[in-house]
């Protein structure tokens, strides 16, 4: 158990809070030219489309990265982040002129001092996007 400044106590089976994150191809956009990573998969709807995927996708990074978010924020900062890993299990499909949700949370798996094991869910449209996500992070 850990006392989170004697606001909270985290055990193991504690549920984090659910976060909801918004994509659009607008944020696919973005992304790409940060990233750049132009990868006609993740804008040209047609282009996606020819190559058998369902529809635009969002980037498997920019998922990973708003799940290491979720992390980062719960913890109090990327400092507090020491590990952090999961796997691509199926993409994010961004339609056109839609918002689509990625939603993440957390379970508390392990406490060792004050260090927290925490088992990630990362899903879009009820669908999980990624596998066997994990973070630890100090508190």
């Amino acid at each position: 158990m850990v006392d989170i400044g004697g606001a909270r106590v985290i055990e193991v089976g504690t549920i984090l809070p659910v976060k909801v994150f918004y994509l659009d191809r607008a944020l696919l956009k973005a992304y790409a030219d940060a990233s750049g990573d132009q990868n006609p998969i993740h804008q040209n709807e047609e282009f996606a489309l020819s190559v058998g995927l369902p529809n635009v996708i969002a980037h498997g990074m920019l998922t990973m990265a708003l799940t290491g978010k979720y992390v980062s924020d719960w913890a109090g900062g990327s400092s507090a982040v020491k590990e952090f890993s999961a796997r691509f299990v199926k993409p994010v499909i961004v339609p056109a002129n839609e918002k689509v949700d990625l939603t993440v949370s957390a379970t508390v798996v392990e406490i060792d001092g004050g260090r927290i094991k925490l088992d990630l869910s990362a899903t879009s449209a009820g669908i999980k996007v990624l596998g066997m996500a994990k973070a630890v992070v100090t508190r």
